[in-house]
């Protein structure tokens, strides 16, 4: 199944878009596409030591992620005023501009877990086929 839903200004882009997963109960899902502009953008960089937090206007060129009622895993891309992009881990506090279209797919044959992996440090995907 598929749904798209809009977001406005002031909503936090990554916790509306676990909201809406968690309100429909998606057990496996990716993010299909997703355009708009944020206000505000707060992206984890490579290497998961240092964040970028900046308030300034920017375009949403490119959002992806794996997402789940357990957890969503998103990286996005952003277009400055200038046409320059950043992009990284999606964090709380990415606030949206005027709008947000986001469009999510669901997985109906999977459900999506995060696990503890000590070889990376961090909660992997676990992907369970129904």
């Amino acid at each position: 199944m598929n749904y798209v839903f809009r977001l406005t200004r002031g909503q936090d882009l990554r916790k509306e878009i676990q909201n809406f997963v968690n309100t429909h109960n998606l057990k496996a899902a990716i993010i299909k596409c997703a355009v708009g502009c944020l206000y505000e953008a707060n992206i984890r960089l490579a290497n998961a030591e240092n964040s970028l937090y900046k308030k300034e206007p920017f375009e949403i060129v490119s959002l992806i992620g794996t997402i789940s009622v357990n957890e969503c895993h998103m990286h996005i891309s952003l277009a400055d005023k200038n046409g320059i992009v950043i992009g990284g881990h999606l964090n709380d506090g990415c606030l949206v501009d005027s709008t947000s279209e986001i469009c999510i797919e669901e997985l109906d044959n999977y459900v999506f877990a995060r696990e503890f992996d000590k070889s990376t440090g961090y909660k992997e995907l676990v992907i369970e086929e129904k």
